[in-house]
């Protein structure tokens, strides 16, 4: 397809890397797939400069948001910045599954461009955003050193979660998954048990791991149902669990408000997306390697054959991180 025209204070990105994401798989089965083209975690260079920038420059490469909040609003002022109505409304034009996107006035106006260090590759730049939003679901779990720590998904989210909780100076942190594959692998990445959710009896087995005790923080990093029900009989009184994926339209689960709330003070709480402030920190910790990624990229592909890499996300088994790479 042909590139975006780009208009005053707007930047024409040539797309080199683009994550696909368990968000987009969602939209991807739920909504028709035309004139639909998805794509948010990106990296590439500057192709094309709007009218009235003179901090970017044509070859520049960088990363970008494509959600932005207006930093004004009420929401945004109390540092609840993704639920700001502008960020809801800001977007990618076309979007990161594309040769080219257009990054409207108001997405650089609104700090959403992030030049890379020469250190990062464009692969590497795609865990930005994913990253990002990590950063700020932990921060909003009040995740601090000494917590014990369960993550629910070995996802791409789950891996992540798990660096950034050791990085942190967690106690002890054990991983939950029902595919051999992730377990293995989030042992590699940091998690000191991997625990089958559908072999084992997860609340025990990691109070048995945990000397006797159940989790500080719980993560869903996953949106099966079953996981939700098992986070709220493996966190500790007084602990929280944090609901950090989307499900499926329409998912409910039993609560007893007693037994989580009255009687044993539990914390629910739950992220969504990430502000510029920690993209900026998640740009840092990649570029100086303090979260490592590229052992994380499985699968690249081209656009041409980017519906095998929907298959593979969808799939959640013998990969992690796939990248569409649209100029090959």
């Amino acid at each position: 397809m042909p590139a975006p025209e780009i208009g005053p204070g707007e930047l024409l990105i040539r797309v080199e890397a683009s994550g696909i994401c368990g968000t987009d798989v969602l939209q991807w089965y739920r909504r028709d797939k035309t004139p639909l083209i998805l794509g948010h975690e990106i990296a590439g260079e500057i192709a094309g400069v709007g009218e009235g920038l003179t901090q970017y420059r044509k070859g520049q490469r960088v990363s970008a948001s494509h959600h932005v909040p207006c930093g004004r609003c009420n929401y945004c002022l109390r540092g609840r910045e993704t639920v700001c109505p502008t960020l809801r409304k800001t977007h990618f034009d076309p979007g990161g599954f594309a040769e080219f996107l257009r990054l409207p006035q108001i997405n650089v106006e609104l700090g959403g461009v992030y030049p890379l260090p020469d250190n990062l590759s464009y692969e590497e730049a795609t865990f930005i955003e994913p990253l990002a939003c990590v950063l700020r679901g932990q921060r909003l779990a009040g995740l601090s050193k000494g917590k014990s720590v369960l993550v629910m998904g070995c996802g791409i989210s789950g891996m992540l979660h798990i660096q950034l909780a050791r990085l942190k100076g967690a106690s002890f942190i054990a991983a939950c998954d029902i595919v051999d594959y992730r377990l293995k692998q989030a042992k590699l990445r940091g998690a000191d048990a991997a625990i089958d959710a559908q072999k084992e009896d997860l609340p025990g087995r990691f109070r048995q791991l945990n000397r006797g005790k159940a989790a500080d923080l719980v993560i869903i990093a996953t949106g099966a149902k079953a996981a939700h029900i098992q986070a709220l009989e493996t966190v500790e009184c007084g602990g929280c669990v944090l609901f950090f994926a989307a499900t499926d339209e329409g998912v409910t689960i039993p609560l007893s408000i007693n037994n989580v709330f009255w009687r044993n003070e539990i914390t629910l709480t739950s992220s969504y997306a990430a502000a510029p402030k920690e993209h900026l920190k998640a740009l840092e910790l990649l570029s100086r390697r303090k979260i490592a990624v590229k052992e994380l990229i499985t699968h690249r592909f081209g656009l041409a054959k980017i519906q095998e890499g929907f298959r593979l996300v969808a799939q959640a088994q013998d990969s992690l991180k796939v990248i569409v790479e649209p100029q090959k």
